[in-house]
């Protein structure tokens, strides 16, 4: 990435104007775990899975026949899957690591159908259902929610109910949902599976990332408290602990955070 203040990931997470794509905006979001990614690979490999979309299609006009040359695609010749036998692996929310080993999340795969489909100017936009994540193809003429998790399924309102195990879903939760929602969906997806992994480093990166595009986050100043103090960066532990704190004045967990602290502080003097 570029500099903190100018960057256009963080010009996106800020909610700035930014004419960062998607797929851009997710390899760097990649970059974070994979330092010598190259971007310009991955978008090309994207650019090639359209272009071999759009040879096998008859008619890119025609919604149904589109989706289905681009799922017989995708999820036949090129085999991408949801990986369900290690969901919560890191690498099934890096986009570089998806296109490479053909397995990911719902969000990462979504990502790959809605960036292909922009590609040959076809209406997909991303659906961020409870707990699960789709994409929409809709026309005006031919609309339907696609499940790229589940081998391009088609599926509709009721569909995406089941998914989402809910027994209704509000309007606005089958609304699109923009690129900034679907970039921050998949940053809290990597900090969960970097945490699980103990992966600190890693951690503390998005953490710098999402505080630099919010300084007022408490949450993310204790998770990055937390990352510091297993990296054993303990005086830069406790700073962070003491931002959140003070983010956080009524913190329910305020008594338990500087008793942390106090602990921090004895270990840290020991060692002196």
């Amino acid at each position: 990435m570029n500099g903190p203040e100018t960057s256009p990931l963080l010009d996106l997470l800020r909610g700035r104007p930014s004419t960062l794509e998607l797929d851009r905006a997710a390899l760097e979001v990649a970059r974070l775990g994979y330092p010598a990614l190259d971007p310009a690979h991955w978008i090309a490999e994207l650019d090639r899975h359209a272009f071999a979309i759009a040879d096998r299609a008859h008619d890119l006009s025609d919604g149904a026949r589109f989706i289905q040359t681009a799922n017989a695609y995708l999820f036949g010749e090129l085999g991408l899957r949801g990986n369900q036998d290690d969901y919560y692996n890191a690498d099934n929310s890096c986009l570089n690591r998806v296109l490479e080993s053909k397995l990911g999340l719902p969000i990462s795969l979504s990502v790959i159908y809605i960036e292909i489909a922009r590609r040959l100017a076809k209406p997909v936009s991303g659906v961020g259902l409870p707990g699960h994540f789709v994409v929409r193809y809709d026309d005006g003429r031919f609309s339907t929610f696609i499940d790229p998790f589940h081998g391009g399924a088609l599926v509709d309102a009721a569909g995406c109910c089941q998914l989402a195990q809910l027994e209704t879903l509000d309007e606005d939760m089958l609304a699109p949902v923009d690129t900034r929602s679907i970039v921050l969906r998949m940053i809290n997806n990597l900090r969960r599976a970097y945490f699980a992994g103990r992966d600190s480093e890693k951690a503390l990166r998005l953490l710098d990332l999402l505080i630099a595009a919010d300084p007022t986050g408490a949450d993310e100043h204790k998770q990055r408290a937390v990352a510091l103090m297993q990296l054993q960066r303990i005086a830069e532990s406790l700073e962070a602990f003491e931002r959140y704190l003070e983010l956080s004045p009524g913190a329910p967990d305020r008594d338990r955070i500087q008793e942390q602290m106090r602990s921090l502080a004895f270990w840290m003097a020991s060692r002196n």
